[in-house]
């Protein structure tokens, strides 16, 4: 098996981040803050928040992306009901069981009303931890929007400085951005090598790798995403005759890994996705020369992923991201997973289909949840998809 430039076979690299994926505990994150005195462990939940500042402040910030299949729900099911998503319920159950402990604050991104009213639960339950609702701008005028966005990044930039005994630095936030610029590059350089070589690099895994980059610090991560791009570069794979798809709609709460892999079995290479956006969310290098909160909101409101959490100003715009997601992939289809109950994501979801309808771009739908036991369906599903693009395409 061809390995990376340090040794690192892609099955071993990949197995690392599977072990992470797998640990509910935050074992690698515990044992970050556990090496040095005064270390502090900043969560998130999905979606994006600014993890510059947290680390300019010098603590890790935490992806909390709820429990997956792996964790059985018992107390969070007490706290909400059950007609909306899971992701809140294997929240509280992670944190009512002790599994975030060791954590010294929370944000909570300004996805959907669940994810806000999860905030307020979570300074109810937890007291003793920094809690924050991050709000994002709906007005995207630099000289509005721009300025509200400063002044929510500014408030973070005190209070995690306020936190740690000390305040942040310019300097210390420019070092910052600089650090994730080159993490983003990277991550974008995986997208790009799978788009062109899906094969090589199968979804899972570079999801999987992806996922890593929310609990390790972000210089770790970077090293692990170039060790398996050199890996997966050189490691022979088959190439199967399978159809090229778009997976949209996975922004927030994740999909079983079973699901993803269930997509390719099925005859599917996912060539795009909306995983884990919080990984490359920001679309362009963030200036590093002047104010780095301006610079930090201008990249949002200019150079920022499209998603159904974010509010779009320009109408005319409202689905052309996936058509470009489409073309710059080389995709032949698109399939939209939503997870039950996701208000943004089965709201948009129509908008979205009538834009595929008007570009020619055949698409299929379907739901899950993070618990998600049962793939078959899906997989049969999938499979007349792919089966119906190549029919189609072969016409």
């Amino acid at each position: 098996m061809a390995t990376s430039l340090n040794g690192s076979s892609a099955a071993s690299i990949v197995a690392r981040a599977q072990g992470l994926f797998d640990d509910l505990s935050f074992t690698a994150a515990r044992a970050w803050k556990a090496a040095e005195p005064g270390r502090k462990v900043i969560g998130y939940m999905p979606i994006y928040v600014p993890r510059e500042i947290i680390h300019a402040a010098g603590m890790l910030p935490l992806g909390i992306l709820g429990g997956g299949d792996q964790l059985e729900v018992i107390h969070g099911d007490a706290y909400y009901q059950s007609y909306i998503c899971r992701i809140p319920r294997s929240t509280i159950e992670l944190g009512v069981s002790g599994r975030l402990d060791f954590v010294d604050g929370m944000l909570f991104p300004s996805i959907c009303d669940v994810i806000r009213n999860l905030s307020g639960m979570w300074k109810m339950m937890f007291p003793n931890v920094y809690v924050r609702y991050f709000d994002v701008p709906q007005n995207y005028k630099d000289g509005i929007g721009g300025n509200y966005y400063v002044s929510e990044l500014s408030e973070l930039v005190e209070a995690l400085g306020t936190l740690r005994g000390k305040p942040i630095s310019d300097d210390e936030l420019r070092h910052s951005i600089a650090v994730y610029n080159e993490n983003r590059r990277l991550v974008r350089e995986l997208y790009s090598f799978r788009a062109q070589r899906p094969w090589q690099a199968p979804a899972a895994e570079v999801y999987l790798v992806l996922r890593a980059g929310l609990v390790l610090p972000v210089e770790e991560h970077s090293a692990l995403v170039r060790d398996y791009l050199a890996a997966a570069e050189r490691e022979e794979r088959p190439r199967r005759d399978n159809c090229r798809v778009v997976l949209t709609g996975v922004f927030c709460e994740q999909p079983p890994l079973n699901l993803i892999k269930s997509l390719e079995l099925s005859g599917c290479y996912v060539v795009d996705d909306d995983l884990l956006l919080v990984t490359r969310w920001l679309t362009a290098d963030v200036p590093t020369s002047g104010n780095p909160l301006q610079e930090l909101a201008s990249a949002f409101l200019h150079h920022s992923e499209s998603t159904a959490a974010k509010y779009e100003p320009d109408l005319k715009e409202k689905g052309q991201h996936l058509v470009r997601a489409v073309r710059r992939s080389g995709a032949e289809g698109v399939i939209f997973a939503c997870p039950s109950f996701c208000d943004p994501a089965l709201l948009e979801r129509p908008m979205l289909q009538h834009v595929l309808k008007d570009a020619d771009i055949p698409y299929i739908a379907f739901k899950y949840a993070e618990n998600s036991g049962q793939m078959q369906p899906i997989r049969e599903q999938a499979g007349t998809f792919a089966d119906s693009i190549k029919l189609w395409s072969g016409a």
